[in-house]
């Protein structure tokens, strides 16, 4: 009986997948930042994030290493290297982008349907936005948080958080996350993951689905993040600083900078790796 292997990466694999992810996304937050933000009645339309970058690399190497990528990323360039940081209330964004990645890179067992693909994708994407939406009602609910009306909408925190998430994901979930994923995953896959040394995955050397230990998890992890980000409105964001040149031009340039050295490391590293592994 043929014995078929599941895709494993080594750590030095999984480290290379966190280091890209966080580098590339890191940098696509901070360009995103940039970009103004536009309003037609109560519609909003702004980039929230180029989330498609993450989602690709999970649904191509170790969704794990892909998911923690990108929440350091997004932590450490568009915060922290931009002069700010709100201690325990970066738990709740950097939990909650960990788990909508992670979870579209587990459901993704075949990268060349493009059907599974979008699903994931665009659930990836609503799980993170839905969990943030959880959170905002939470923190009205318990009065941690007043609650700010919306012209042209029912005075009711569940009209205007659901509004706002619809908004997200039809805009930006679409736009920049589902579209192109779709695109990406299917053209880079059986092409890049060679460059690391790992196979392509297949439904054959794919993870196993995701069980019970996984929701667990995820479940924790969304209780952990609504918990710390009730605290930090509390009052208790133990670590909480923001700098003078806090996203100054500068500060910017700077972050930009580094994040696109780290993204050119990264490359190169690859690619050294690839030849050697050509030549030997």
């Amino acid at each position: 009986m043929e014995s078929v292997n599941k895709q494993t990466a080594s750590q030095s694999q999984k480290r290379m997948v966190f280091v890209l992810t966080m580098a590339l996304y890191g940098l696509a937050t901070l360009f995103s930042e940039l970009i103004p933000k536009f309003q037609v009645g109560i519609v909003e339309f702004s980039v929230e994030y180029f989330l498609f970058i993450p989602l690709t690399l999970a649904m191509l190497f170790d969704p794990m290493s892909a998911a923690l990528g990108a929440a350091t990323g997004e932590l450490v360039f568009s915060e922290i290297m931009l002069g700010q940081f709100g201690g325990l209330g970066e738990m709740e964004k950097f939990l909650t982008v960990t788990i909508g990645v992670y979870v579209a890179g587990r459901l993704v067992r075949d990268p060349s349907n493009q059907v599974m693909v979008g699903v994931a994708a665009i659930g990836g994407t609503a799980l993170q936005l839905f969990m943030g939406t959880v959170v905002d009602i939470l923190k009205v609910q318990f009065a941690i948080e007043d609650f700010e009306a919306v012209a042209g909408l029912p005075e009711s925190v569940f009209a205007t958080e659901g509004f706002a998430f619809l908004n997200d994901l039809l805009f930006s979930g679409i736009l920049f996350c589902l579209l192109p994923t779709l695109y990406l995953v299917p053209k880079l896959h059986g092409k890049i993951e060679p460059l690391l040394g790992m196979q392509p995955r297949t439904p054959k050397t794919a993870l196993e689905p995701l069980g019970v230990k996984a929701v667990l998890g995820c479940i924790v992890g969304f209780a952990v993040a609504a918990g710390t980000q009730m605290l930090a409105k509390s009052g208790m964001s133990l670590v909480d600083w923001e700098a003078p040149w806090s996203e100054s031009m500068p500060a910017f340039a700077t972050a930009i900078l580094i994040a696109a050295s780290l993204c050119l490391v990264a490359v190169l590293v690859i690619r050294k790796e690839a030849e050697q592994k050509q030549r030997g």
